[in-house]
């Protein structure tokens, strides 16, 4: 348990760091809370108009998701952590993002951070998921969609890269919280409203 704690409480600290709004304050740009999907994610950042603050957003968030499980993969041998614990710290940072204690519990959508997490499980697992994100986001120009796509699709290639067993139920965990978070964009897309990519307004 105690290793647990010592791994898992700091990647969930570390993913409660938010990217997007540490940008608007960098760039001297609104808080991204305030405008357009109200989603301090790189897609809501990028409706500002600074591309230099969205890119920071998105590689912060991917970065964090990386850094905790690559961190936790070091440490693992000293600590005795095991796969599962390792998942598991995949899961908190991931979980951090979403509800950031430093922002009252309410951050993004989680889409970047998973894919840091991936990449720090497996780096072709991260590498399929961001191949998935960018071809359906360069025929549909629809981030939600992409990322609804490569979440959907990401306990498949989770499958095929680790196997059965904790780390890819942790995966699959995360892509039904993204879908789950997706909820208004579903309801949108189904409608026929979800914002393009490059748009200024969200639904």
């Amino acid at each position: 348990m105690t290793t647990w704690l010592v791994l898992v409480l700091p990647a969930y600290l570390l993913g409660s760091i938010s990217f997007g709004v540490l940008a608007s304050h960098l760039f001297r740009l609104p808080d991204p809370r305030l405008y357009g999907s109200q989603n301090p994610g790189a897609t809501n950042v990028l409706r500002s108009g600074k591309k230099a603050a969205a890119a920071f957003t998105l590689l912060g968030d991917m970065g964090k998701g990386w850094v905790a499980v690559m961190l936790a993969r070091h440490a693992g041998p000293v600590l005795a952590a095991d796969d599962m614990a390792i998942a598991f710290v995949g899961l908190a940072v991931f979980l951090g993002h979403i509800f950031p204690v430093f922002l009252r519990f309410r951050g993004g959508k989680g889409v970047a951070t998973a894919v840091g997490v991936l990449f720090g499980l497996n780096a072709w697992m991260g590498l399929v998921a961001v191949a998935i994100w960018m071809l359906v986001a360069a025929i549909w120009r629809i981030s939600s969609l992409a990322a609804l796509v490569a979440a959907g699709l990401a306990p498949l290639y989770a499958f095929l890269f680790l196997g059965m067993g904790g780390r890819t139920l942790i995966v699959s965990l995360m892509s039904l919280i993204i879908i789950w978070r997706h909820r208004m964009n579903i309801a949108n897309l189904i409608a026929g409203r979800e914002t393009r990519i490059g748009k200024p307004t969200a639904s």
